[in-house]
């Protein structure tokens, strides 16, 4: 059993996830912005595209490690997308990041049994993000998406 739990940003833990980093250099991979869960909770506040956008904080041993959101359109099949997925700093190189993946395509088939199809986009410059999401099963679609190359995950 995994001890890795996906909880949704609340009242109750918006000022955890602030705290979470990454490092200097990996910045520009996840977010334009530090602390990076800021904007990714603005996303959810203001939904882009009008896409319902999730927020998560990736826990373990009850202990916030990472964040991600997940933006959807309600009533697809495979506009799935996740964004600003990162483990903080001070717990990378655990392999908390491949559970958390394991843990989020789990949630996934059982909260959006529709769904067949998640997409993400990498900075081209990140080559440890491109080998994880290679190594979770992700293949590279050939296009861009917001400038960077766009991965999906057949689930």
């Amino acid at each position: 059993m995994s001890n890795i739990e996906l909880k949704i940003i609340t009242s109750d833990n918006w000022r955890e996830a602030l705290e979470l980093s990454v490092y200097e250099e990996q910045q520009k991979f996840v977010a334009s912005v530090n602390p990076p869960v800021a904007i990714a909770l603005a996303k959810a506040y203001v939904r882009p595209g009008g896409k319902m956008v999730e927020p998560y904080g990736i826990y373990y041993n009850k202990k916030m490690v990472g964040f991600f959101n997940l933006h959807y359109t309600a009533s697809s099949t495979d506009d799935y997308w996740i964004f600003h997925f990162f483990i903080d700093k001070r717990f990378q190189r655990n392999g908390l990041g491949l559970k958390a993946f394991r843990e989020l395509m789990r949630q996934i088939k059982q909260n959006h049994p529709a769904c067949y199809r998640m997409r993400l986009t990498v900075h081209p410059e990140n080559e440890a993000g491109k080998n994880f999401y290679l190594k979770v099963g992700f293949s590279e679609d050939n296009i861009l998406t917001f400038d960077e190359p766009t991965y999906s995950i057949f689930i």
